[in-house]
């Protein structure tokens, strides 16, 4: 085949840690498409947080949810979610814990009944570690536009939960709860981590890269990743070719091949220009 397979994290990678697309980033993409490229964004939000200034972009698909959800041109590859009684346990563990949360599906966010209230103080705390300047007034409608209250919580479309923690043991707790699922973390590492977050446990970027390949007819070795997270390790060493950005983590450029500026310095212009993707 003509080019290689792209896949970019989103945030931290393709967008900056205030939400914003670096127009160098979009002409990088846009570029690299022309020349016989595809770029599929691979990333832990759901489908229902990709939005349109994203897809806008240019873009043959996603993956979804770290790995639950593939979409290449409008159909649906594959969509794996938690069924409504694991959803049900878990919502129900929660209010016991007494953690607020949201659902990420497909269709929307689901905040839990006073997710928008304890969620405030984190987002702020959440949105300066990223480096994001004027926290004192953000609220979570302004982290999360589209999420929905007041609906229906015991849901069979839920890709991940997500939840705050009031503790470190709050994420121990849940990964005893349910040894089938995958307990992770996000907001910070270790006990600085802001939220838990429970999913399908077979599930992660580059199983969903597999499935996606397999689809396309397209070899591993043809493969080009870009992350800025411990997430997205799996799909960095899952690929032919690696690149961390220079705002990741430790984790992440140790495992990298390449790594290129900060999201917001056009590092992603400057590694598709490195590997002469542009």
């Amino acid at each position: 085949m003509e080019g290689k397979i792209i896949f970019l994290d989103v945030d931290g990678t393709l967008v900056n840690y205030e939400g914003q697309i670096p127009e160098s980033a979009v002409k990088a993409v846009r570029l690299a498409r022309e020349k016989g490229n595809r770029i599929y964004i691979c990333t832990g939000r759901s489908r229902a947080e990709v939005y349109p200034e994203i897809w806008e972009i240019g873009l043959d698909g996603m993956i979804g949810g770290n790995g639950s959800y593939i979409e290449d041109n409008g159909e649906v590859i594959m969509h794996r979610h938690l069924s409504k009684e694991q959803c049900r346990r878990i919502v129900d563990w929660l209010y016991e814990r007494k953690l607020e949360f949201y659902l990420e599906c497909n269709a929307g966010l689901f905040g839990s009944e006073k997710f928008e209230e304890a969620g405030e103080p984190v987002i702020r705390l959440y949105s300066r570690r990223k480096g994001r300047d004027n926290t004192d007034g953000m609220t979570v409608r302004d982290a999360f536009p589209d999420m929905i209250f007041g609906a229906d919580i015991y849901r069979d479309d839920v890709n991940k939960i997500s939840f705050i923690l009031g503790s470190y043991e709050d994420h121990l707790a849940s990964a005893e709860a349910f040894p089938e699922l995958k307990a992770g973390t996000w907001g910070g590492v270790g006990e600085l981590a802001l939220f838990g977050d429970l999913a399908l446990g077979e599930i992660d970027k580059a199983y969903a890269m597999d499935v996606l390949l397999e689809h396309l007819h397209v070899p591993l070795e043809d493969t080009i990743s870009f992350g800025d997270a411990k997430v997205d390790i799996p799909m960095l060493e899952h690929s032919g070719i690696s690149v961390a950005m220079g705002n990741g983590g430790p984790e992440i450029r140790a495992v990298a091949d390449h790594v290129t500026d900060d999201v917001d310095r056009d590092g992603l212009w400057k590694a598709f220009e490195h590997l002469k993707l542009i």
